[in-house]
């Protein structure tokens, strides 16, 4: 069968006009895409392309933000322009939902840290490992310290305590993602964790907890009692 251009649907099924005359809420996560990709090709419109797309990362836009610029273009009809626009959209939501989670400012649990962390390291592929400088349980800034690969990340502890002086933190926070899943801590990351605590007590840095982040959870060093 054919496909309908866009062009020739009802205009409320068309996705632009949809959202002019309906909102943007009234939108499918496909329809969205469908606006930043603008056309489909010559077997697909832009609408069922998108379903496509989506449906590769299993219908979930965090997945979907897992893909590559190369993975994306390997779907018929999304050039490289089409692709970075993709990329670009989900990587402003994540943005605008760690502007949501700094918002809160203070480090009242490990939950609240886990606000912050999730938008940032809950779809890498690869580890990172983060920190999270405060002052009275106050944020004052985050940044990644080291990535590694698929199951591991080296740090520089000496570079994380220069850090820490530099931003005249007073407490942290460490992080850092399993990419597969698992939320258990290894060995290594006790042992990481208690050197890092260790070499901040020397410098009266208050190290408040090691969180370890997999896709929508969290393992928490300190609520689970083995800090």
């Amino acid at each position: 069968m054919a496909k309908i251009p866009i062009n020739e649907w009802a205009s409320d099924d068309r996705p632009r006009e949809k959202l002019l005359n309906k909102g943007v809420a009234s939108l499918s996560d496909a329809e969205l895409v469908a606006i930043l990709i603008g056309s489909g090709n010559r077997e697909e419109s832009a609408v069922d392309l998108s379903k496509r797309i989506l449906n590769a990362a299993h219908n979930n836009l965090d997945e979907l933000g897992k893909h590559s610029i190369q993975d994306l273009i390997s779907f018929k009809g999304i050039g490289q322009a089409k692709a970075i626009s993709i990329v670009a959209a989900l990587e402003i939501g994540r943005r605008r939902n760690v502007s949501k989670a700094l918002d809160k400012k203070k480090i009242t649990s490990s939950a609240t840290a886990f606000d912050i962390l999730s938008p940032i390291l809950s779809d890498k592929n690869t580890e990172e490992f983060w920190v999270i400088y405060l002052k009275k349980n106050t944020v004052t800034g985050y940044e990644k310290i080291s990535s590694g690969g698929l199951d591991a990340s080296i740090v520089d502890i000496r570079l994380l305590m220069k850090r820490l002086l530099e931003k005249e933190a007073t407490a942290f926070i460490v992080a850092h993602n399993h990419p597969s899943g698992n939320l258990q801590p290894s060995n290594s990351d006790k042992s990481l964790t208690n050197k890092i605590k260790e070499a901040a007590a020397l410098l009266n840095i208050n190290l408040l907890d090691h969180i370890i982040v997999a896709k929508q959870s969290y393992f928490s060093f300190v609520d689970e009692q083995i800090f």
